[in-house]
């Protein structure tokens, strides 16, 4: 295995990956299947592919092309080098409004070309539900579509030009090569299989497009080579056609009694000439329900399946005239026009985030790719929606159906019984069965994503043995060796062979954690991570805050999948097979445990918590690293300061000691030590007299509150009590216990917020809420602490537990202060973002009349994490990403709020600002007359 990496290196080429964590993160994609490389090489330029070309010719060794490893197919892995294009080679060359075409470079993502051509008024049409990531490259692989082929095409209909190399080195597109002359010499001795088994409808995807070479349609090598899934060549370069947007959209929102009838309607839809026309059901409703909260679907017509038909142009009343008309014509039980593309917005989300949602099944089981994107005629849609249902009814399988149905096209994911014993051969069986279900209608196994190792074996019961010789020919042409991505389409891999979670191991160690949503289970929370890779989208356009370290670095290591794939390798395979594997611990370095995952994730990944299992299970009964006795004992060493506050503050300043005591705290240099307060909040408020008067409610009184910033305590006394509540406070100090939690420390977790949760229940058993003021701590007491502790006691504290705003959101008495003419700049807290939601603030700061900029992403500093050696330079760079230009920009008078202590000391010691919690600047607006 080494050899070719270092085979790789010797012929020049600087960014070879061959050591274990990688290997294991290039094994999957977001397919089912672990294909372990030898090397993963991510050029610079051609010349560097021509070098792995040559390389890998001379070693024998496979070739496989890779975007963003999103392909569900599992046609972005493979055994030999894997060329990862989007690290280096994703640039926008050229965009030429005159001609609406642009130039790109193989690893851009489809929503950076976007951007480009956005100035122009123009965009790139086919746009698949994962384009904040997806690259152009990949989409020429699969032949992606997206919502709007209706109305642009599929790629291969928006690809005008290639630059692209054979194994041989040879470039297509470069006068006329050999290949080429071969190529036409076997499309001329087919004709007659050509000419009647492709392109029967428009998504037709599986295969060679071989329609695309046939003499009187121009012998078009550039579109035939969009979905050949880089058995073929390898592309680094295209030119693509770009398209005016229409002024005007509006969604149209059908529903219907169930699935099959909103697909019988498609014909009549199709009348109308909508851009997209995609449909989902209750099923998926409900999952973003469950997942996202009630109010993340908006309110929806009547029925349980819905059509969103989309009708555009650039006369609006020639666009609603088509409306009316749709309307009349859908028999739809109840429809809703929505013609702002804000308030549309929710609704497309659905369908975006519907292959991660539906990564887990109604059942509440795993649920799989590898049957997902089948397509029939569209006016055969709804029977087949209905014969689908009653298939996977036969196999014992629940599904939760989506896609765009106004092309035929069917998305679904299936609890296959993968971990079961037999579950491969029921994998199998009921593949052969959708197999022939689909080919009965006239259908294309895949529509958009690809054949890969899940559907290539298939091919054989969709086309001809005519057609399948004409697919080896062709491949004979261009790769004789079969160098080229083996393993799909031509010679393919068999459908049950390499698949990953089949192979995973069982968990024998006794799990600190309790892992409620996977029913106790580490492997199927480290398998949730579907590969879907939404964590490498960029959170500074997008708003959200996974993943922070992988903005940072653009490192595969670095992003929640990188860490998921590599934990899955730790339970499936070999270069990572313990806790303590080097491997395991190199991708879990720089997570910063911000949760972001937990809500951003759409298959809810919480990397935060596998980090902290990891950390338990790896340094139980051993020594740890320097931070976790320090950093991690934070409020231990907290509660000694607070008894000489001026002599701890004296002994972490003076220069040689402050130096000597960071060094041995495993705390980086350049960090600053906040100084202890020297009255804690507690200390505080046991002085007041009389106590106030109101309703009570216990304020948790955290260690960050308690020993470096009392003033926000004192504030949120404050605006309780003006409020109409009576803050009361326990009578023993009371710790979550975050800090262990974040260091692994989860034994000693459990018996400190044991201790707590037994002193907030008594609150709680006499009615009172929780309100916590520090977002980490209160996130502890909403989500982590039934995770560790697993009792009735843990959860009446989780539910009775809420932030400042959502008390005073429920309190109708309750008007703010004016916050009129106040420019706020907003930093939540990513645990408050994740676990809590920032919702409750937003409407308060509206309601009050502030102006408020929200800002997404992670301030970079996250509790332990940016102060401990060797994690500044990354703690830096994600300040960078959105807090540090904010506050560059501020204009005089702006106000920070940040409600986490964190927030504030990074903002303090990078950009000299202080921050404000919530209930500072209430209880400043208060005091002015």
């Amino acid at each position: 295995m080494s050899d070719v990496g270092e085979r790789l290196r010797r012929a020049g080429l600087a960014d070879v990956l061959d050591d274990a964590t990688n290997r294991a993160m290039y094994a999957s994609d977001a397919s089912l299947y672990r294909v372990v490389p030898q090397a993963v090489v991510r050029p610079r330029a051609d010349d560097e592919v021509l070098t792995v070309l040559s390389v890998c010719r001379e070693l024998g060794v496979p070739l496989t092309a890779r975007g963003a490893g999103t392909s569900v197919a599992g046609n972005a892995i493979g055994p030999g080098v894997v060329l990862d294009f989007s690290r280096h080679m994703n640039k926008v060359l050229d965009v030429d409004p005159a001609t609406r075409t642009a130039r790109v470079q193989a690893g851009t993502v489809q929503s950076v070309l976007q951007a480009a051509a956005k100035p122009h008024a123009l965009r790139f049409g086919p746009d698949p539900s994962t384009h904040t990531r997806c690259t152009i490259g990949g989409m020429i692989g699969n032949n992606s579509c997206g919502a709007r082929t209706l109305g642009y095409g599929r790629t291969s209909d928006n690809v005008l030009g290639l630059r692209a190399f054979t194994i041989e080195g040879e470039q297509l597109f470069d006068g006329a090569p050999p290949v080429t002359t071969a190529l036409r010499e076997v499309i001329g001795n087919n004709l007659a299989v050509a000419r009647t088994e492709f392109a029967t409808f428009g998504r037709q995807v599986s295969g060679y497009a071989v329609e695309h070479l046939l003499p009187e349609r121009g012998f078009n090598l550039a579109e035939f080579l969009v979905g050949s899934e880089g058995t073929l060549a390898v592309v680094t370069e295209a030119t693509v056609r770009l398209v005016a947007d229409p002024e005007f959209r509006v969604l149209v929102v059908l529903g219907y009694p169930d699935f099959g009838t909103a697909g019988d309607i498609i014909p009549a839809i199709l009348e109308f000439k909508p851009t997209a026309c995609e449909g989902i059901d209750s099923r998926i409703c409900d999952v973003v329900r469950s997942r996202r909260g009630a109010g993340a679907v908006p309110p929806l017509p009547g029925g349980q399946a819905w059509l969103m038909v989309e009708i555009a142009g650039d006369d609006l009343d020639e666009v609603r005239e088509r409306v009316a008309g749709l309307i009349k014509a859908a028999e739809a039980i109840e429809s809703v026009v929505i013609e702002d593309p804000v308030a549309a917005a929710p609704m497309w989300r659905i369908r975006e985030d519907g292959a991660g949602l539906a990564g887990r099944a109604p059942s509440g089981l795993p649920a799989h790719a590898g049957w997902e994107d089948s397509a029939v005629p569209p006016a055969r849609i709804g029977a087949y929606l209905r014969d689908f249902d009653a298939l996977c009814d036969q196999h014992g399988l629940s599904n939760m159906p989506y896609g765009h149905l106004g092309d035929g096209c069917l998305h679904v994911r299936l609890d296959f019984p993968l971990a079961s014993p037999g579950g491969q051969a029921k994998f199998r069986a009921f593949l052969e069965d959708a197999a022939d279900l689909v080919v009965s209608y006239g259908g294309s196994l895949s529509g958009e994503h690809g054949d890969g190792r899940a559907r290539s074996e298939l091919l054989a019961r969709m086309y001809s043995p005519d057609a399948m010789s004409l697919f080896r020919q062709i491949k004979g042409v261009f790769d004789p060796r079969n160098l080229l991505n083996p393993g799909n389409l031509v010679d393919p891999d068999p459908i049950d062979a390499n698949i990953r979670v089949a192979q995973a191991r069982p968990v024998t160690t006794k799990l600190a954690l309790a892992y409620h949503s996977d029913h106790g289970d580490f492997n199927q929370a480290v398998h949730r991570c579907t590969g879907v890779g939404k964590c490498r989208a960029d959170t500074t356009v997008l708003g959200g805050v996974m993943c922070p370290s992988y903005l940072a670095t653009k490192e595969e290591k670095d992003s929640t999948r990188g860490r998921a794939r590599v934990l899955q390798e730790m339970l499936d395979g070999d270069l990572a097979p313990s806790w303590r594997s080097p491997a395991v611990h190199e991708a879990l370095d720089l997570c910063l445990s911000c949760k972001g995952c937990a809500s951003d994730c759409p298959t809810g990944i919480d990397m935060a918590a596998y980090k902290s299992e990891v950390l338990h299970q790896s340094y139980q009964r051993r020594v740890r690293p320097r931070s976790h006795y320090s950093l991690g004992w934070l409020p231990r060493w907290s509660r000694l300061a607070a008894r000489m506050p001026r002599l701890a503050n004296r002994l972490t300043t003076l220069p040689g000691l402050r130096g000597l005591a960071l060094y041995f705290a495993g705390v980086d240099a350049r960090r600053n030590i906040p100084a202890f307060a020297p009255q804690t909040f507690r200390q505080w408020f046991a002085a007041q007299t009389p106590p106030a008067v109101g309703t009570p409610v216990l304020l948790f009184v955290d260690s960050f509150t308690d020993h470096f910033s009392p003033e926000v305590g004192k504030a949120a006394v404050e605006v309780l009590t003006a409020a109409g509540y009576a803050p009361q406070v326990t009578t023993k100090a009371a710790c979550c216990g975050l800090t262990w939690i974040s260091t692994g420390q989860l034994d000693a977790a459990r018996r400190i917020l044991g201790k707590t949760a037994g002193e907030l229940a008594k609150a709680v058993d006499q009615g009172m809420p929780v309100v916590g003021l520090e977002p980490s701590c209160t996130g502890v007491l909403r989500s982590d602490i039934t995770e560790i502790l697993n009792n009735d006691q843990a959860r009446k504290v989780s539910e009775a537990t809420v932030t400042v705003a959502e008390l005073l959101a429920r309190t109708p008495s309750y008007a703010p202060p004016s916050l009129e003419g106040v420019r706020v700049i907003a930093q939540p807290h990513c645990h408050h973002h994740a676990v809590m939601g920032w919702e409750a603030d937003a409407k308060l700061l509206k309601s009050a009349g502030a102006t408020v900029k929200r800002l997404g992403g992670c301030c970079g500093l996250a509790g332990n994490f940016g102060v401990e050696r060797g994690h500044y330079e990354v703690s830096v760079a994600v300040a960078e990403q959105q807090l540090l230009p904010a506050l560059a920009k501020a204009e005089p008078g702006d106000i920070l709020l940040a409600d986490g202590f964190s927030c504030r000391t990074q903002a303090t010691d990078l950009a000299k600002t202080d921050g404000v919690h919530l209930v500072q600047l209430l209880a400043d607006a208060a005091r002015k007359p």
